[in-house]
């Protein structure tokens, strides 16, 4: 009984982690981060992002800020009170949905003067990795599969 239970936990865990495992999580900017005067559109081009990816956002907190807005609020600059205004330093924003996706630094002057703006399309979630998962500074969920993979293995076999 207590093997047949296990199992069932094991075969539950494979299929949770089968979700995750085309999931990678980009570092925007890499080693720069979201600083000024950085190019995100040469960054994001070769990238191919899925829904089920993350996007971290890492910068010095108070000195920037990362705003969802509308391909509108992206041309201009400019962000609805109601978007909400992520200011940890390191904001790490799932990307649950397919579509576009627009972000930018909502201080001062940033987004329009100093090019802190990034535009993304986000595809459905992918059956195999993503092409970019061998890039350093993304992070595949592999490595959590594989450590929970082995604990299954445990419970099941121990």
């Amino acid at each position: 009984m207590a093997s047949s239970y296990s199992t069932m936990v094991f075969v539950a865990t494979l299929f949770v982690l089968a979700a995750s495992i085309s999931a990678t999580e980009y570092i925007v900017g890499d080693q720069s981060g979201w600083t000024l005067d950085y190019d995100y559109q040469t960054w994001a081009k070769d990238k191919v992002f899925y829904v089920g990816d993350t996007l971290v956002f890492n910068y010095a907190s108070g000195s920037h800020n990362v705003v969802k807005v509308n391909g509108t609020g992206f041309q201009q600059c400019t962000a609805a009170a109601s978007n909400g205004t992520l200011t940890s330093g390191r904001d790490v924003i799932a990307l649950q949905t397919p579509g576009r996706k627009w972000y930018i630094c909502g201080v001062a002057k940033h987004c329009e003067l100093r090019n802190m703006k990034l535009v993304i399309t986000v595809l459905p979630m992918s059956p195999a990795p993503s092409p970019s998962a061998s890039s350093t500074l993304a992070v595949p969920t592999i490595y959590g599969m594989l450590v929970a993979l082995f604990g299954g293995l445990a419970l099941l076999f121990g």
